[in-house]
């Protein structure tokens, strides 16, 4: 029997000055807790209790050891009282890592709205284009834009979003507007160096068609948001996701082109270590991503 099963029988024997009433007590039979007090004697070679026909108490040293015995048993109910506490309510620190594209706008955005959701949750967002080592870093999770590649982790589905062709009218007026995807080999196109496709952009046709562009501009970088710089800047022609671009179109900062000729979208993906019971605050965390990308991301296809 293990070590706080013995601990219980002797606590509840002298709290109820005998073997009868603390098996009563615990529903179990006498035999099992005078087994337990025997076996708690024997491990620690020596005797807890004075046991008479009449009545049962503690030795000196049983005395002594009720005492902190008492103490390690509240201790134990009390640690299995909090957890069911967490379960039943989220709390407690989330550690995030979170792509500087998506984290320095919408991420942000969502973790702010969350946080006074659930006051009793603390977050402390990592931005950063690196893939981490969620455990050997101390993540709770990530957030993956693209193609997943390590199925070692469980992964949810927050979006998808639209990958946009744009340009800037200072670019366009200098070097003119594509009307085909063919037309793209003769412009400067800007490349996201993190892209699983490589040195290439994926291009459907309206017919459905696929299309292969080799990307190989002025500029090259691992942020889409620097990417959307220059593009902004006029230095070429990129792919940029909806969520990076906000309203850069619609005030006219930029232009979308070849509308007709789509990309796959992208998903947005929720990542976390694999385990059979996901902690309440990472459960509520996903789940209100999941709704906060419904309505941030129109075209969000949220799994």
């Amino acid at each position: 029997m293990d070590r706080l099963a013995e601990m219980e029988a002797f606590v509840n024997v002298v709290d109820n000055g005998g073997f009868t009433e603390a098996a009563r007590k615990l529903g179990v039979s006498k035999s099992a807790i005078s087994k337990s007090v025997s076996s708690l004697e024997a491990r620690l070679a020596v005797r807890l209790l004075n046991r008479t026909t009449r009545r049962v108490s503690p030795t000196e040293v049983g005395l002594a050891y009720y005492d902190r015995a008492r103490a390690v048993l509240k201790d134990a109910l009390d640690a299995d009282s909090m957890v069911t506490a967490m379960q039943d309510s989220p709390q407690g620190s989330l550690r995030i890592s979170v792509p500087v594209s998506i984290g320095m706008g919408e991420i942000s955005d969502a973790v702010a709205k969350f946080l006074t959701a659930y006051p009793n949750v603390e977050v402390n967002l990592v931005l950063d284009d690196r893939f981490v080592e969620l455990v050997a870093e101390g993540f709770d999770m990530a957030i993956r834009i693209g193609v997943l590649s390590d199925s070692s982790l469980m992964a949810r589905k927050l979006a998808e979003a639209r990958v946009m062709l744009v340009a800037s009218p200072e670019y366009l007026r200098t070097h003119g507007t594509p009307a085909t995807i063919d037309d793209l080999n003769h412009h400067h196109l800007l490349h996201y160096s993190n892209q699983s496709t490589g040195n290439f952009w994926r291009l459907r046709t309206h017919s459905g068609e696929e299309r292969h562009i080799r990307v190989g501009g002025r500029f090259t970088a691992n942020n889409a948001n620097s990417l959307m710089k220059a593009v902004e800047a006029g230095i070429g022609i990129s792919r940029i996701p909806s969520f990076v671009l906000g309203d850069a179109i619609r005030a006219g900062r930029l232009v979308e082109l070849l509308p007709d000729s789509t990309a796959d979208p992208i998903g947005i993906y929720a990542v976390y270590p694999p385990g059979p019971f996901p902690q309440p605050k990472l459960r509520a965390f996903i789940d209100f991503l999941v709704e906060y990308f419904r309505t941030s991301i129109p075209e969000s296809n949220a799994a």
